[in-house]
């Protein structure tokens, strides 16, 4: 049993795990940069420590500092939530010889998995549908070209060791291939220090499907159902759904069978995600698996009535899951990520809220570090909020969550709710005829239509 957990992050993750450690009686530690100082995790937490000036490379993302502020508190375990350290296999080894509990999979899981040419390789071993792609990292532009030209164009450049949109490019003809995969390159090295690149092919209109799954010390693997992750610009996703409107039962149950397989090849405990692309013929390609909890959970939550965060302590503490295999999704759920930005321009929009009034009434979530008076930083991601709603189906659910973008009051910054707020009253958003080109679309029909949406 933990008696004390350190939370190595911040902003609204870091207070949704003290939620969750509060209700299991655990104390919780919380760590912040100068920049943090008065955000509500610091305030919310049993004990807490200063680890550094802003930048992120000085606080968040430095492990001696944050090992240190554990050992100072005596916590018995990190919980790294999600982003900076939550993926670093690294990091979870030192955990393991300084005897601090690690809450999520094991280190040479996530080295694997985190991998991302490795990880097609498994995929494929297990079973998994993967894309046509390189095999191993690409050796050079040439050997880009010549590999581009067995698969066909287009194609898509990725990290080998990233995510998050970044180390990522797709080549639409031979001509672009040389400068894409050295910008692709340049880019992964300064985001992960790792410039390697890999291949596969792009599907031009596919939907971003995700399952969450589950495993525990006993050789238990479960998924939870999937979430539709389609609304996204620049690969980073904007709006999130549970169920998928795209999935019947029989693929539901396809696709769910071949994340529990991949999961029991590389033995996986505590929360992580399949991510899979869906092409228009109903044809599912394993993309990555993120091995932490994802921003968007709530979602599932909602649909399942399973705390997550709770379940991520709990198996990592060595309990025995409970959960049944492939849940039945209950009503609909869908989750606005309320961003610190401009909705027209997407600029980033840091600053006072001198206003902060949250919605509310039934089927209506809000998790958020924010509050009236708080300033946004300028150094870390524009996540503020993300709402969430649940209600009997899908329909019903976007009426919940347009009433409840109205009732949700920002003043100081810019935020994402009129972007969110127009695309739920789109018809194809509304039909659920989504795709990762749906924001693509989406803005070039409001300018044309001479409205905001640049």
């Amino acid at each position: 049993m933990f008696k004390k957990i350190l939370i190595a992050n911040r902003g609204e993750i870091a207070l949704r795990i003290i939620q969750a450690c509060r209700e299991l009686g655990i104390a919780t530690v919380a760590v912040f940069s100068t920049a943090d100082r008065d955000s509500l995790h610091v305030t919310y937490a049993d004990e807490d420590v200063c680890i550094g000036p802003p930048a992120s490379k000085d606080s968040y993302l430095n492990i001696s500092r944050i090992i240190a502020a554990a050992e100072i508190t005596g916590a018995d375990a990190i919980h790294p939530g999600y982003g900076f350290l939550s993926e670093n296999a690294h990091f979870a080894e030192v955990l393991q010889e300084c005897k601090i509990g690690w809450i999520g999979p094991r280190p040479e899981v996530i080295r694997l998995m985190g991998d991302k040419a490795k990880a097609r390789q498994t995929a494929a071993a297990a079973g998994v549908p993967v894309l046509p792609g390189s095999p191993e990292p690409l050796e050079g532009a040439e050997h880009a070209r010549q590999t581009a030209a067995s698969i066909g164009y287009p194609i898509i450049l990725k990290a080998s060791a990233g995510g998050g949109g970044r180390g990522m490019r797709i080549v639409w003809k031979e001509e672009e291939i040389e400068g894409q995969f050295s910008t692709a390159g340049e880019e992964a090295q300064r985001a992960f220090g790792n410039g390697a690149i890999y291949m596969e092919k792009y599907l031009v209109e596919p939907r971003h499907i995700e399952f969450q799954v589950f495993g525990d010390k006993y050789g238990h693997v479960v998924h939870m159902g999937e979430r539709e992750c389609s609304i996204q610009r620049r690969h980073q996703k904007l709006i999130e759904e549970s169920p998928s409107p795209a999935l019947t039962p029989a693929l539901r149950e396809e696709m769910g069978a071949a994340a529990v397989a991949l999961c029991r090849a590389v033995g996986y405990e505590n929360a992580g995600t399949i991510e899979f692309l869906l092409d228009s013929d109903g044809r599912f390609y394993f993309m990555e698996m993120n091995t932490r909890i994802q921003v968007e959970h709530p979602v599932t939550e909602m649909v399942t009535g399973i705390d997550l965060v709770k379940l991520q302590l709990e198996v990592a503490m060595g309990h025995k899951m409970t959960v049944p295999n492939g849940l039945k999704p209950r009503g609909h759920a869908i989750e606005c990520r309320i961003n610190a930005e401009n909705p027209d321009t997407f600029a980033p929009s840091p600053g006072p809220l001198k206003t902060f009034h949250l919605p509310g009434g039934p089927g209506t979530r809000v998790d958020t570090h924010g509050y009236e008076d708080y300033v946004i930083p300028p150094h870390y991601d524009s996540l503020v909020a993300k709402l969430i709603v649940h209600d009997r189906t899908r329909g019903e659910a976007i009426q919940r969550m347009s009433r409840a973008l109205d009732f949700f009051v920002v003043e100081g910054i810019h935020t994402s709710i009129p972007l969110h707020r127009r695309i739920l009253r789109d018809d194809d958003f509304i039909a659920g005829k989504l795709s990762t080109r749906f924001m693509e679309r989406f803005l070039q029909k409001h300018r044309e239509d001479g409205g905001p949406g640049r």
